[in-house]
């Protein structure tokens, strides 16, 4: 298929983090762009805002009638709406191409010198603080991210065509669709159970992902995981490392080791030793677009974030609270270790959403055990997203297996009332379901008492 034969681009689940990008890309691009979602979102009327056609019912009839010619029309949807949907079914029974995501990815970025980002955890963070490096650094690129980068404003950034970000999505095995030329490989715990079975199917795919790469390619590993590649690591004889770390007004400030030279005093706003990690890999990926080092690491210090990644909605002497998209065991250690590095001594509390049933069933021990961590833990009921509920399991399952004994369950509209009776000194919301929409709820109302 030829890009440049499409005139109109129709998503199917436009409102998605990635869906949401690709349709800002080709709206960018001058193609006619409309799309479908069940829910309105802020995402979605941020699209509209940009003259985009978007309806919340599954019907035919509301596709515009210039995106049912099926010659110069290119429809894009995303797994998580699924193939029962009936417009999919539509253009599916009338021949129109019809491609996933990660397929229309793929043919964007073959011509561009691509960077991927893989890994179950750090995939968002990373590219973004790669595709800000890049642009700091002068770099000719287009960035697709998995989240609102706070330093765009946006989850897609257009300066250029000679290289392209993206994230490496292990979902579906969709990174497969990819052919980059560096890509990095964050971390690989066991996820998505539901579709790879086990964690050796899992790892699997990951090293499929690897023999992706093209001719030449380079691959960043994250040290100690089961992959040939150039390694990453804190406090190890990784290819790219950081030593000496110190803590200076809430700011890591480091030694970065490269195979060529050590920079001293290097800066780093983010909390977090995984963040660390994700700022290593991507300043050693930009080092492969030529920028030179000490310019790399100057724009390491100015990175400013991703929202939903340990995001402080509110941070004074009284109080903190930290938002954050963690919604697996090993992020919600990060989460943990990282306020109690920058928080030391404060009384936490933790309001957590479990996201897909087939995760909190896969994981409902490890789950417990990293929640059992926080000073206290409210659990919200589990967010379904594209899944169907599964017997017996249930927040009060989970809630059942975490041995602290500050414990409950409550409803979102509990949230701020049970915030003001616990008094807190550091609050953190978690989750990737729709708890983000509680956020800016939750920091008006506490702004006033505080």
């Amino acid at each position: 298929m030829n890009l440049k034969d499409i005139h109109n681009v129709y998503f199917i689940g436009i409102g998605g983090i990635g869906m949401s990008a690709l349709a800002r890309y080709f709206k960018f691009i001058n193609k006619n762009v409309a799309g479908y979602d069940k829910t309105e979102t802020p995402l979605t009327r941020a699209l509209s805002e940009n003259t985009i056609a978007i309806h919340y019912q599954d019907n035919e009839s509301f596709i515009p009638s210039v995106f049912k010619n099926v010659e110069n029309t290119l429809v894009v949807y995303t797994p998580a709406v699924g193939e029962t949907n009936s417009e999919y079914q539509y253009f599916i029974n009338h021949n129109f191409q019809v491609k996933k995501r990660s397929e229309v990815l793929g043919l964007i970025t073959k011509d561009s010198f691509c960077f991927a980002v893989a890994g179950t955890h750090g995939k968002t963070t990373t590219s973004s603080i790669l595709a800000h490096l890049l642009k700091e650094t002068g770099t000719s690129l287009t960035a697709f991210l998995g989240g609102i980068s706070e330093d765009f404003n946006s989850n897609f950034l257009l300066e250029g065509t000679e290289y392209s970000v993206v994230e490496a999505d292990e979902f579906d095995r969709s990174f497969l669709r990819l052919t980059p030329n560096v890509a990095c490989v964050t971390s690989m715990d066991a996820d998505h159970l539901d579709i790879y079975g086990d964690s050796g199917e899992l790892e699997k795919s990951f090293l499929d992902f690897t023999k992706r790469l093209k001719p030449n390619g380079k691959l960043f590993v994250k040290s100690g995981l089961p992959l040939e590649g150039i390694t990453y690591g804190i406090e190890d004889d990784s290819d790219y490392c950081i030593r000496n770390i110190k803590i200076e007004q809430g700011t890591y400030v480091f030694d970065l080791g490269t195979p060529f030279s050590v920079l001293k005093g290097v800066k780093f706003n983010k909390p977090g030793r995984h963040n660390l990690l994700n700022g290593l890999v991507a300043f050693a990926m930009a080092i492969e677009a030529g920028s030179p080092p000490h310019r790399l690491a100057g724009a390491l210090a100015t990175f400013k974030g991703v929202e939903r990644r340990f995001s402080y909605k509110i941070k004074n002497e009284e109080f903190v609270f930290i938002d954050d998209y963690a919604h697996h065991p090993t992020e919600i250690n990060a989460v943990f270790e990282a306020i109690a590095e920058m928080h030391p001594e404060k009384k936490v509390l933790a309001i957590f959403q479990p996201h897909l049933f087939s995760r909190t069933k896969d994981f409902g021990n490890d789950f417990a055990l990293s929640l059992s961590r926080f000073d206290s833990i409210c659990l919200l009921e589990i967010y379904p997203a594209r899944e169907k509920a599964i017997p017996g399991i249930t927040s009060d399952w989970l809630l059942g297996k975490i041995l602290n004994p500050s414990k409950k369950i409550i409803q979102k509209e509990q949230i701020i009332s049970e915030i003001k009776a616990q008094k807190p000194d550091v609050l953190v919301t978690m989750g990737a379901g729709d708890i983000g929409l509680e956020v800016n709820k939750i920091k008006k109302e506490l702004s006033y008492a505080y």
